[in-house]
């Protein structure tokens, strides 16, 4: 696996610490990484964006964006509001390529959810996704109404027969509550995949050092960690 695509259920669901957590194993496990950012909004041009903190948390990585738009907004939207070029599908897939081609492995972080527009013809990370021929990995919020969400978004990667590498809970809090327990069994099942991890809430406020001490513990061994996707079923069992 060269490339990965990390897309999620929505926005605030985790993605970036995700991202940084595949990085930090990959890191680890020896490989040499680079996180792209296919669309970069709401951030001005002297601020950090989320491929900055990637890595910040996660080490040296080679970070990059596509673009990137000064309003918080879909990508296509905040391009079209601010009279800048939007970003298309093979914009980011040549990017990833170009990397892929010094990297051992890329790692490309969506904005929003798979299918937020990127541009007015209504090109998508899907669509980047099936030119890279890539896996995509999910990530998922652990409570109420997130399983409505994986499974539309695992069908949508099928429709597409694009290859769904798995979901990980972008953020799983201290004190679940009986709907998230139950969602660590049944996520798997709707969106007919493996759980491959589970990032602890808050660990994007860990020390950088602690953070990579600690990633590799909350993914399972596809993405270069040691979770165990079984035990910790176990445990959140209501």
């Amino acid at each position: 696996m060269q490339v990965l695509v990390i897309t999620g259920t929505g926005t605030e669901v985790g993605k970036t610490v995700t991202t940084a957590a595949v990085a930090a194993s990959a890191l680890a496990a020896g490989r040499s990484v680079a996180v792209l950012k296919a669309a970069q909004t709401g951030v001005r041009p002297d601020e950090r964006g989320d491929a900055d903190e990637v890595a910040r948390l996660a080490g040296r990585v080679t970070a990059a964006e596509v673009a990137r738009y000064p309003e918080p907004l879909a990508p296509g939207t905040a391009a079209r509001r601010a009279g800048m070029v939007p970003v298309h599908p093979h914009d980011v897939a040549e990017r990833a390529a170009k990397l892929a081609a010094e990297h051992d492995l890329v790692v490309v972080e969506g904005a929003g959810g798979l299918l937020v527009r990127f541009d007015a013809a209504g090109g998508t990370l899907a669509d980047a996704a099936g030119l890279l021929g890539a896996p995509v990995l999910v990530v998922a919020s652990a409570g109420l109404g997130t399983l409505n969400t994986t499974e539309l978004t695992a069908r949508e990667l099928r429709r597409r027969e694009l290859e769904l590498a798995g979901v990980v809970i972008g953020s799983w809090p201290d004190s679940p509550d009986l709907a998230t327990r139950c969602n660590v069994a049944d996520l798997p099942e709707v969106a007919g995949t493996p759980l491959l991890g589970a990032i602890p809430a808050g660990a994007g406020g860990l020390s950088p050092a602690d953070f990579r001490r600690a990633a590799g513990s909350w993914l399972a061994p596809r993405l270069d960690g040691t979770w165990d996707a079984e035990a910790f079923r176990v445990r959140a069992e209501p």
